[in-house]
């Protein structure tokens, strides 16, 4: 989603979207049916935090998750990139730049791609110091450290691919480092992972190689399209000002990937008048920055 300066970021908090078996799935016991709370079913619709807690703390990094636990968040949202050596690593750009201090540490390397530089070079900059000297040294995590960290706290997990076009075959890589780290089982395909992407044939991809995860398509397809989507995803996830009620209504007549009503997570809302908006348009979940002003809105 949109780069945020450190101004804009702020905390967020989430609640359940989850993944659906397909029935007759030839695959090993780890996979089951999953259920995802509407937002009839809780009162509303849920907030995703975008970036883990990141008005707290630096955002994508280990202490946004730990501050995003400490602020009673369930879902955290990360992006996912890859390095020069396979290395899945979560930032949010395709560069390092913004949010971490590589020009200093390697200044005849711009413009500063990840995909140029291999784990061990990465492991060594400094990703917390832009937030504010009480972050000084947090470092950019891999997905595996992510996805530990998540599970400590036991919370879920609402994990973008972000730029798959930059990294071939990606998705196998995030399976296979979900599968390792125990997040491809019952409970957690059943209610605390959701895989989402801009890219349609990234999320075919994740649909072929794990049928039972739930996935997300980001953006506003044409509703004449949205069948095509329904094929392999569970929800539509566009930006909030793309969205009216008719809209979501359209999204909501159609059937995911398994067999149930498609949803709609909306992004990024920050204020008041647009959370109770896209609540009157009858959205399933809020991605915000703000779950501050968000959940007062909702609330009063």
């Amino acid at each position: 989603m949109h780069v945020r300066t450190v101004a804009a970021a702020l905390t967020a908090l989430v609640g359940g979207a989850s993944a659906l078996a397909l029935p007759g799935t030839a695959q090993a016991a780890d996979r089951a049916p999953a259920r995802t709370a509407s937002a009839s079913a809780v009162g509303g619709p849920v907030m995703i935090a975008h970036r883990g807690a990141s008005g707290q703390a630096p955002e994508n990094t280990l202490a946004a998750v730990d501050a995003a636990k400490r602020m009673g968040v369930v879902w955290v949202e990360n992006d996912v990139q890859r390095t020069k050596d396979g290395e899945l690593v979560v930032v949010h750009d395709d560069n390092l730049a913004r949010t971490t201090n590589v020009e200093q540490v390697f200044p005849g390397r711009a413009p500063w791609k990840i995909k140029d530089f291999t784990a061990a070079e990465i492991r060594r900059l400094d990703a917390g110091s832009w937030f504010g000297p009480a972050h000084r040294g947090a470092r950019v995590p891999t997905l595996k450290q992510y996805v530990d960290r998540v599970e400590k706290h036991r919370q879920k997990l609402l994990l973008e691919i972000k730029n798959p076009a930059l990294y071939p075959g990606i998705e196998k890589d995030i399976v296979a480092v979900l599968r390792k780290e125990g997040w491809l089982d019952r409970a957690h395909v059943h209610s605390r992972l959701v895989v989402q992407s801009f890219s349609a044939p990234s999320l075919r991809a994740v649909h072929t190689l794990r049928p039972d995860v739930t996935t997300g398509f980001l953006g506003t397809p044409a509703v004449a399209d949205l069948p095509k989507y329904a094929a392999y995803t569970d929800q539509i996830n566009p930006q909030h000002g793309t969205i009216s009620a008719a809209y979501v209504a359209a999204v909501h007549r159609l059937k995911g990937a398994h067999g149930k009503r498609l949803r709609v997570n909306t992004w990024t809302v920050d204020d008041a008048v647009n959370a109770k908006k896209v609540r009157g348009y009858g959205v399933d979940g809020i991605i915000t920055n703000r779950p501050d002003v968000v959940r007062a809105a909702l609330r009063g």
